[in-house]
């Protein structure tokens, strides 16, 4: 009965989020590709499953600080390997 809406608000926002976080871990991390068999094995999956998930949000997060930097091609190389632009 003392909740105040924005703290109804804040609390729905940060469930939305958890359920995002869960979702990606489905999608990129496997979290759902486990059948159940008993609470050990379960529990183990689940466990990496995020921790995967956590390790991939890091570098992810890392690789946005660095801007551009990683998305500049690289420039060409002089091997004489590749063809050139006269052949």
């Amino acid at each position: 009965n003392g909740t105040s809406v924005a703290d109804l608000v804040r609390i729905a926002g940060s469930r939305w989020a958890i359920e995002e976080a869960f979702q990606a871990a489905k999608n990129e991390c496997g979290l759902d590709q486990y059948e159940v068999r008993r609470y050990p094995g379960w529990y183990r999956h689940i466990t990496l499953a995020m921790l995967a998930h956590a390790f991939l949000s890091v570098v992810a997060a890392q690789t946005t600080e660095r801007g551009a930097a990683e998305t500049t091609p690289p420039a060409p190389s002089a091997s004489r390997w590749q063809r050139s632009a006269d052949s």
